[in-house]
């Protein structure tokens, strides 16, 4: 019998020839990540860590993107704390304020790799699926065991298979995919289940398939997967980053899954997530003319390079509506000035937009783009729940750059096939 991709990383790394899903399996991870809450990671191991110190200098990557610039005292004093940790252990991989957001900084320096673990105190951990790497969040206690003592357990997971076929069709994005397939699974449709994207993957961009395993913990998955493919190598080729065929993992013809779906993505049309609920699916038609006070096009979900010029594409021209604001925030430094340099933040500008720091900051609701009570935010972000963005009165609507753009336009959700010819 087969094994599913998930079931082959484990088998791999934990020493066994073949898994089964439910059991219980010891790893030691290639990678952890933290942020800013490493802060309060260290604080429950400060004497172990004074008396024995961290596993391996290289075993964490360290990325402060969730408050920054610091927004209060305390803020500031954890980004000191984590400094000064980073310092006296000697770690060798920090990523200081203005970086980027930290499964961005992940993805694009190459710490994900085809066959890896990293494991995450970051729900979206799953990010990393993209690359074929074995990729998921887990909590601050089991973040500060790994620190201390490099393994850990996991339990192998059951598989859902989807099955991508045809294209998408402009202005549907892959951001209405995920929402779709989100929509029809549900938020718990994958409880801590692995998802693997089969089919006609060659037809979506590095970033497209980074949109949707950035996703997959909205539908409760433990990890998401795309298989290694040409475009997948020519990612990793024009970053520097080397990568051998063979340590590439991929389902077995022959292996069991629990579910299989198939999505035609030619039938793909713009969506948008309604309040409260990632699953809450709506077709644009049915939310269109719902007024919006803020409009996000950004965050670990729809930041990078693409998501930013189908924004500036948008808006080329025109202005953001005076009865709304519209921030953007690019996922990590090397990803604004890039966009900088091809004018897509002028246009932007020029449109009405504010630019943001490379960072999380409006997503999560800590500071630079709250919501006040009885706000609607139309955003490109992961989440929608109450008081995702500050405050529990607000509202949010999740949905693709296009869409985001296009709202920002007209003060209110716009079916953006209408801004695009």
């Amino acid at each position: 019998m087969g094994m599913t991709f998930a079931e082959k990383v484990l088998a791999k790394k934990s020493g066994n020839t073949h898994v089964v899903p439910g059991q219980i399996v010891t790893v030691q991870p290639d990678h952890l990540l933290t942020h800013d809450n490493t802060a309060a990671i260290i604080g429950k191991i400060g004497k172990e860590l004074d008396e024995y110190g961290v596993v391996r200098d290289d075993l964490s990557v360290i990325v402060l993107d969730h408050v920054i610039p610091a927004a209060s005292e305390k803020n500031a004093a954890g980004h000191k704390k984590i400094r000064a940790f980073v310092g006296k252990h000697h770690l060798k991989n920090f990523f200081d304020v203005g970086e980027g957001i930290c499964h961005q900084i992940v993805y694009e320096k190459g710490f994900a790799r085809p066959g890896m673990i990293i494991l995450g105190s970051d729900s979206h951990t799953c990010s990393y699926g993209a690359v074929g790497c074995f990729s998921s969040g887990i909590d601050r206690t089991e973040a500060a065991s790994l620190m201390l003592c490099g393994e850990t357990w996991l339990k192998v997971p059951s598989t859902i298979k989807i099955t991508l076929t045809g294209k998408l069709r402009y202005p549907a994005m892959a951001k209405d995919l995920i929402l779709t397939i989100i929509g029809t699974l549900g938020a718990d449709g994958a409880n801590y289940k692995a998802v693997e994207f089969h089919g006609n993957v060659q037809a979506l961009t590095m970033d497209e398939r980074f949109t949707m395993a950035n996703m997959g913990v909205e539908m409760g998955a433990k990890v998401t997967a795309f298989p290694v493919d040409s475009t997948t190598m020519e990612f990793f080729k024009a970053r520097g980053v080397e990568v051998s065929p063979d340590d590439t993992v991929w389902a077995d013809d022959d292996a069991v899954y629990e579910k299989e779906i198939t999505f035609d993505m030619s039938a793909i049309e713009p969506v948008t997530a309604a309040p409260h609920t990632v699953d809450n699916l709506l077709p644009i038609k049915d939310a269109e003319g719902i007024a919006v006070n803020q409009c996000l096009i950004g965050t670990c979900t729809n930041g990078r390079l693409s998501d930013i010029e189908t924004a500036a594409a948008v808006l080329k021209g025109k202005k953001v509506s005076p009865d709304t604001r519209l921030l953007i925030l690019p996922a990590s430094r090397s990803i604004l000035r890039e966009a900088m340099a091809k004018g897509y933040i002028d246009t932007l500008l020029e449109a009405g937009a504010l630019l943001l720091p490379p960072g999380c900051g409006p997503c999560l609701g800590a500071h630079q783009g709250a919501l006040a009570p009885e706000e609607t935010c139309v955003s490109t972000a992961n989440r929608n729940f109450k008081g995702r963005m500050g405050c529990k009165e607000a509202k949010i609507f999740l949905a693709s750059p296009a869409t985001v753009a296009a709202s920002a336009v007209h003060g209110k959700i716009t079916d953006p096939r209408k801004e695009v010819s």
